[in-house]
């Protein structure tokens, strides 16, 4: 059977406003096309059938005693055209064999259990049917109302106080059933975990990995991100040797635990064989403090962060690398600042005097294969950098193109604000791809680059200062200094003659004079400065 990926939309606490919901579905679904699979972690609305659903939507049931009049039937049914409650506990599995196991509600806390809430026994009875078999690896997708608790564990820290967030039992079940992605939604904050593993390295074959994904609730004030599309093959048919691939930023697993955090699991009484929980723990031998060759700032900062992973642990390319900060290659004298994933750069052949590069320190090809903390430090950068500009009364508009590119170059130019609006820098890019046959799409606020372009895709990609996203899939040929021709010609910045790079070169000790003049004057908005 041929491997087909199954689009799937996640989406966070529904709160009544569906309406706000769908019309955001539709909009991606113009953008995007179809999605095969929605989930939800709450319904209110929609069962009278004066509005209805533009796509198949599975949901969860009641996490409150107010909400369980509007699910009449704990075993799931359909409310309405395009909406099915899913039921307390069970396992979907659709016509392209995606298994979604659920749990609807919170973690029982006396018996006999409330309306809205699970216990123990329906943990058991999900599990032990699946575990059973021989040939279980995990579950596609895992939905449930709470978090599990402790999942932050050796990972990134979600905005939520995690004294009183999750549930043991929740992560328990995570733990038995191995989903490859689990998501939640009732601390109605966003929270992407680093992916974890699931097997004990060098005890224990390779297995998949697992992602757990919080949603914010739907149309929230923070404009927090409620909704998740991305691809997913269903794991009955992929290759094994492309589903146990572990990723870069891959952690140890949050759910074995040291056993300050056993006491928790151990009082939901859920347990479906008697065999001791045994807690692993290994030291990551690349927790090394490393030292970071080449510019040497004043006063930097440490090289090495919570990770563990320092300047000299980032992967490096296999051949020669004008990027790769380690590399003999890269001409250092263009470093503006380092950070611990990240340096910027002054851009050779510059557009503008303060035209910077944002590249990562290790090998990356491109914005979509980075890691999580390579990631979060780019954005800081990019924060640093919109701050710096706005107080040259300039406003900053960032490229990437990946194609004919070796390593990732996230171009930022900065364009003065009298010279022209947000809205025209969009429309000048817009009118320019398509007099080039190009259709450049403009990326839904809450869709990441890496939802809708897989690792290898090849792609130009713009980011504008208010926010807002464009992106168009290369297919054949592609105008290499596009990015620069359009901010170069007379709608923006009016200089034509420097839409080429090479035209813009300048000598050694121009380029050494420049860096030094830039770095003074950013080095008030850089982070990566230690006083």
């Amino acid at each position: 059977m041929a491997e087909q990926p199954v689009r799937v939309l996640a989406c966070g606490d529904v709160e009544g406003r569906l309406t706000a919901l769908f019309n955001r579905v539709q909009t991606i679904q113009k953008k995007a096309g179809q999605f095969d699979v929605t989930a939800e972690a709450e319904w209110q609305q929609y069962k009278t059938g004066a509005k209805k659903a533009p796509i198949h939507t599975y949901i969860l049931g009641a996490a409150s005693q107010e909400t369980v009049k509007s699910f009449p039937s704990a075993d799931g049914c359909e409310l309405a055209d395009n909406i099915t409650y899913l039921g307390r506990r069970g396992v979907f599995t659709g016509v392209s064999g995606l298994q979604i196991a659920y749990v609807s509600g919170r973690e029982a806390l006396q018996e006999p259990a409330p309306a809205h809430c699970y216990t123990s026994k329906d943990l058991s009875a999900l599990v032990a049917p699946l575990t059973s078999s021989s040939k279980f690896r995990g579950v596609d997708i895992l939905l449930t109302s709470q978090w599990p608790r402790g999942v932050w564990h050796y990972g990134n820290n979600p905005e939520v106080n995690t004294k009183f967030c999750g549930s043991s039992s929740v992560a328990t079940l995570a733990d038995k059933l191995k989903p490859r992605y689990h998501f939640a939604a009732l601390e109605g904050a966003h929270y992407e975990r680093l992916p974890y593993r699931n097997h004990v390295i060098l005890q224990e074959n390779a297995q998949h990995v697992s992602r757990f994904i919080a949603l914010a609730i739907v149309n929230n004030p923070a404009k927090k991100k409620y909704l998740y599309a991305f691809n997913i093959i269903p794991m009955k048919t992929m290759d094994p040797s492309e589903l146990v691939k572990q990723p870069q930023d891959v952690t140890e697993n949050p759910y074995r635990c040291p056993t300050k955090d056993k006491t928790d699991k151990l009082k939901t009484g859920f347990s479906t064989t008697e065999e001791e929980e045994v807690c692993q723990f290994f030291f990551d031998l690349s927790k090394k403090q490393g030292g970071g060759g080449g510019f040497r700032g004043r006063g930097r900062k440490r090289h090495s962060d919570g990770d563990g992973r320092g300047r000299d642990q980032q992967p490096q390319a296999s051949g020669p690398c004008w990027f790769c900060l380690a590399s003999p290659q890269v001409e250092k004298h263009l470093v503006i600042s380092i950070g611990t994933h990240c340096y910027l750069a002054l851009a050779k052949g510059s557009l503008t005097p303060h035209h910077m590069l944002i590249l990562p320190i290790g090998h990356y090809q491109s914005v979509v294969e980075l890691s999580s903390e390579v990631v979060l430090e780019m954005d800081k950068y990019k924060s640093a950098l919109k701050s710096f500009y706005k107080s040259k009364g300039e406003r900053c508009v960032l490229f990437e193109r990946n194609y004919k590119s070796q390593h990732l170059q996230l171009q930022v130019v900065p364009v003065p604000l009298d010279r022209c609006t947000t809205e025209d820098i969009k429309e000048a890019f817009m009118v320019q791809a398509q007099e080039q046959q190009m259709e450049l799409m403009e990326i839904p606020q809450h869709t990441d680059l890496k939802q809708i372009a897989p690792p290898g895709t090849p792609y130009f990609y713009v980011e504008l200062d208010s926010g807002e996203k464009l992106y168009y899939r290369i297919q054949k040929h592609f105008p290499l200094q596009f990015g620069r021709e359009v901010l170069a010609s007379e709608a923006l910045l009016n200089i034509p003659t420097r839409a080429d790079w090479r035209e813009c070169k300048q000598s050694r000790e121009e380029e050494e004079e420049s860096c030094k003049q830039l770095r003074d004057i950013f080095q008030p908005f850089d982070f990566a400065w230690e006083d």
